[in-house]
């Protein structure tokens, strides 16, 4: 398995079994980047050995569709760090009166979270990892005594632009999100019945508002949708799993929505503004300061077909990471070969399953597969496979032909 620690000895009769069958590998891989043709690209580097193993075509910049979701991970981690959480609270404008009444308004007010929602609908899709408006609603009974509320409750979705999709959908709601990008997404940006710009914040207002009238409160207002006026006092708060919990839930199925949430979350903490532009700029400035890649990034999952990178800058960035804490959190947040994600039926029965980890990404005449190899002699390998221009099936069959190829070295 990655991570596995070997004493110098084994080491060194690795390091002799791997040099004899270096050739041998170099040429395996060399076949099976020939069947994709020269719309492929593949850089794998040894982190043991210290030294390239392969490369070819490795510069060519290609699209490297949701393989981009290492970019927005990468950056996520190092500007917020794996413990950050994300905050969806619950401010007041108005008094607490006897009896536990609170005369005045409450105001949902959205941090980005992609997890906040229903329990069920975080149970079914999160695994149980996510922030309930149910543990928001208990929150705020129990810290103000709560019984009765005379004005509305409004969602504040501001955190966040407006815009539903990303850059290849002009913005637009997208299908292949999943959901509407908001900054007060209710399982996933649902809009139940409500209409208007800013639906998504008032469908969770009126969700927050049936949660309270579960827990025994009455409502005398309305639900709606406004920004959180100047001067409200935050009165409950619900968290995110951590970032590096988010990670887990983003990059083995390859999650879209949460990626474009992070990179609007980015712009929003570091850009100075919660849009994906933004967003891209903090992406690109960390790559470049931290790694000095520069990669051509639109958006946070790969959707657009005007990301573009090289097979050597992601392996590179893989290389970087390695070493690093934040290196070891991405690692074990990839999908593992023949076990989970969207490698889950892929490499079965091979040497590839259970020591390769990686990124998938595929859109229309592009996939492309990044991560790490653990061969049978030991030796750490970072790479990166690009194979445009064919067919789907083919296009997998050649990555986990060089990945197994990896695990074998």
């Amino acid at each position: 398995m990655i991570g596995t620690q070997f004493s110098p000895a084994a080491g060194a009769a690795a390091a002799a079994a791997a040099a004899t069958n270096l050739p041998e590998v170099q040429s395996a891989l060399s076949r099976q980047l020939a069947r994709a043709g020269s719309g492929s690209s593949a850089s794998v580097y040894d982190l043991t050995a210290h030294q390239p193993l392969f490369s070819q075509r490795a510069t060519v910049l290609r699209p490297p569709a949701s393989v981009e979701k290492l970019y927005t991970a990468t950056t996520a981690l190092e500007r917020l760090g794996p413990n950050a959480r994300l905050s969806t609270a619950v401010l007041g404008m108005g008094t607490l009166a006897a009896e536990g009444v609170w005369q005045g308004s409450l105001y949902l007010r959205g941090g980005g979270d992609p997890t906040f929602g229903s329990w069920a609908f975080i149970r079914r899709h999160y695994g149980g990892a996510g922030a309930s408006v149910a543990a928001l609603a208990s929150r705020l009974v129990r810290a103000l005594g709560l019984r009765e509320i005379t004005g509305s409750i409004e969602g504040d979705e501001s955190y966040l632009n407006t815009a539903r999709g990303e850059p290849s959908s002009g913005f637009a709601s997208d299908p292949f999100l999943e959901g509407s990008l908001s900054g007060l997404a209710f399982d996933r940006g649902a809009s139940g019945s409500e209409r208007g710009q800013h639906a998504p914040a008032a469908y969770a207002a009126r969700q927050l508002a049936a949660a309270l009238r579960r827990a025994g409160v009455k409502l005398d207002g309305s639900t709606g949708a406004a920004a959180t006026p100047p001067g409200a006092r935050t009165l409950a708060v619900v968290r995110s799993p951590t970032l590096a919990q988010l990670l887990g839930l983003m990059l083995p199925p390859s999650d879209n929505f949460f990626a474009e949430t992070l990179i609007k979350d980015l712009g929003a903490r570091f850009g100075g503004a919660g849009s994906t532009g933004a967003g891209a700029a903090v992406v690109r400035e960390t790559i470049a300061a931290l790694f000095g890649l520069h990669p051509q990034v639109i958006d946070g999952s790969g959707l657009s077909p005007q990301d573009r990178t090289t097979a050597q800058e992601i392996t590179d960035l893989l290389v970087a990471l390695a070493p690093t804490p934040v290196g070891a959190t991405l690692r074990g947040d990839l999908a593992v070969a023949g076990r989970t994600g969207t490698l889950a039926h892929r490499m079965r029965g091979t040497g590839a399953a259970g020591r390769c980890r990686a990124k998938t990404g595929t859109l229309a005449g592009a996939s492309n597969l990044a991560g790490y190899c653990q061969s049978a002699t030991g030796h750490m390998l970072a790479f990166a496979f690009f194979t445009d221009g064919i067919a789907i099936e083919l296009a997998h069959a050649v990555q986990d032909g060089m990945a197994i190829a990896l695990a074998g070295y």
